[in-house]
């Protein structure tokens, strides 16, 4: 089933944002070939349990929301002096054959309704390059949306035994206009022979935004990519986050969290391909939802004939804080070669009773009790990070969280 729900995108739109950042001609075909697939292609799939879609994306007003030339942001593009992170235009100007190898080589812009709709429209983004022998840390990229709608685009490469960790905020800027909003975000990464990348990304977008993000990376030989999510902020988040294992001894893990209150709704995908010898991968996610907030998870880890001597782990635990709240998870093993030591988990369920009991009758307050179990249970995914910064940050955005409960 095709989706035709924005009738009132142009080519001259699409020419304007292109012409503005001096793109060559490839990429501007490239966004033309992806406004024109807007007419044929469907919005991505989503999550669906027994009896049950989550997500219904076909909702969405997207001529309300989207609005692709009055686009504003605060962006801080931060990184060490031997490893380049370029806003988009000056990357054009100086990387033009890094991108044209690597832009749209593993999110596909025509893949669904929402990639090819960010692929015509998006006007900002960042590409970070790390060459041969480069260890580099404190790349740090916020931005901060201050327009009904934003498209943003970021590409990593990391040449032969390079590594960098990277550290992207999304939140509302003090600037940004009223009303619904809606943030698109696609990353890409190619991460090159040996090297290791460490993705973070945080997103904390007013509750009065919509979120689609599509993260993905491929590894090569001996490659590591380990991506941490966090998302606290919007009214709805679709999001993405894979690895396809594509190198022999690669590996992946991915580590995510979420806590959601209110009416936040969260729908969240993440899958592993394992496509090489010798591959591991671990996926490890823990959210909350409090009041009507409801969520939704599916963990794929899909291993391939060739995919000998595999190992693949997955764990996704679920908090609810109320009786209205929802959550629900879907962990999938798709083995296709039987040298394979693989596993998976999902648990939803409330705060033990008796661990409640056993601090108040110690003195503890009610409300206080749930406050630090709340905190303990995400300490198995704290622990995974390895980005200081980012774990710091999000504990203090589930922090806030609490004490904004406590003054309901």
């Amino acid at each position: 089933m095709s989706t035709q729900v924005h009738a009132n995108l142009t080519e001259e739109q699409v020419r304007e944002i292109s012409g503005n950042l001096d793109e060559p001609d490839w990429l501007l075909e490239t966004r033309l070939e992806a406004l024109e697939a807007l007419e044929s292609i469907d919005m991505p799939d989503v999550i669906r349990t027994p009896g049950r879609d989550w997500t219904n994306l076909h909702e969405l007003d997207f001529e309300t929301l989207v609005d692709p030339l009055n686009w504003a942001e605060k962006k801080d593009q931060v990184g060490p002096d031997d490893v380049e992170v370029l806003p988009w235009d000056e990357a054009v100007a100086e990387h033009e054959e890094l991108l044209r190898e690597h832009f749209g080589s593993i999110v596909d812009p025509q893949e669904n309704y929402l990639t090819a709709l960010s692929t015509a429209l998006f006007s900002t983004g960042t590409v970070i390059y790390v060459p041969e022998g480069v260890d580099a840390e404190d790349v740090t990229i916020r931005t901060e949306m201050n327009s009904r709608s934003l498209f943003n685009y970021t590409l990593v490469v990391t040449e032969e035994s390079s590594s960098v960790t990277i550290l992207e905020r999304q939140s509302t800027g003090s600037d940004a206009v009223d009303g619904e909003k809606y943030y698109s975000g696609i990353v890409e990464i190619s991460a090159g022979e040996n090297s290791s990348v460490q993705y973070g990304s945080l997103q904390n977008l007013s509750e009065d935004s919509y979120s689609f993000s599509c993260k993905r990376g491929v590894t090569d030989t001996y490659a590591t990519i380990d991506w941490i999510e966090g998302n606290i902020g919007t009214q709805l988040t679709k999001s993405e986050v894979s690895t396809e294992l594509e190198g022999d001894s690669s590996e992946t893990q991915i580590v995510g969290a979420f806590f959601g209150h209110d009416e936040q709704h969260f729908d969240l995908d993440v899958k592993v391909w394992h496509r090489a010898e010798h591959t591991t991968a671990d996926l490890v996610t823990r959210g909350v939802t409090d009041d009507t907030a409801r969520s939704v998870y599916e963990g794929v880890q899909d291993v391939g004939r060739d995919a000998w001597d595999t190992s693949s782990y997955q764990r996704e635990n679920t908090l609810m804080l109320s009786d209205e709240s929802e959550a629900d998870a879907s962990p999938k093993l798709i083995i296709n070669n039987h040298d394979t030591e693989a596993s998976h988990s999902a648990t939803v369920g409330q705060i033990d009773e008796e661990d409640l009991l056993y601090m108040t009758s110690r003195g503890v307050s009610p409300r206080l009790a749930r406050n630090m179990l709340v905190e303990g249970f995400f300490v198995p995914v704290l622990e995974e990070v390895a980005v200081d910064e980012f774990r710091e940050d999000l504990e203090d955005l589930i922090q806030q969280r609490l004490r904004e409960s406590e003054n309901e």
